[in-house]
């Protein structure tokens, strides 16, 4: 097949590549990278909306919505005790315990979110701010950092592990 038939067929610019546009059409050629760079963008753009919906659901109180697209067997490590909590629903009382902290309206605002995505797995680093009362009733705004991984398990994104921290005190 020739370079301008490619383009034809393809309805791309083809540019001339080492092997012709055999090499070009090949998996992993030059139409194969472009593919692959579109599908990772795409998956980038679907955690990113996953991460922020679940924000919005943590503002809303809506504990379906936080808990929706996380593994049964999610490993969370959290500011607050526990350690870690291993699994939904041990992972759903640290909600609990995280809103009769919180201010009302809820305070759980994402600063910067970074997303990279492999084809099955991906990582999420955010800098977040909430907002609560400590049990000796002062105010706080607490800015923290987030990491989540995720799976791709049938074509959907699942958070497997989440990690909540705080710089050490100095």
């Amino acid at each position: 097949m020739c370079l301008g038939r490619a383009r034809r067929i393809i309805g791309h610019p083809a540019r001339e590549v080492k092997g012709g546009a055999a090499a070009a059409l090949a998996p992993g050629g030059l139409f194969g990278e472009m593919s692959e760079s579109q599908d990772r963008a795409k998956d980038e753009a679907a955690i990113r909306t996953l991460v922020e919906d679940w924000a919005s659901s943590v503002r809303r109180k809506d504990l379906r919505g936080i808990l929706r697209n996380h593994s049964p067997n999610i490993v969370m490590f959290d500011v607050p005790p526990p350690l870690q909590s291993k699994g939904l629903e041990p992972y759903r009382r640290t909600w609990e315990k995280f809103f009769s902290w919180s201010r009302d309206p809820v305070v759980f605002d994402i600063s910067e979110m970074t997303v990279t995505a492999g084809t099955d797995v991906a990582f999420v680093t955010a800098v977040m701010r909430c907002a609560g009362t400590e049990a000796n009733g002062v105010d706080i705004e607490l800015d923290f950092r987030l990491t989540i991984g995720l799976r791709k398990i049938t074509s959907q994104w699942i958070v497997v592990h989440e990690h909540h921290s705080i710089p050490a005190a100095q």
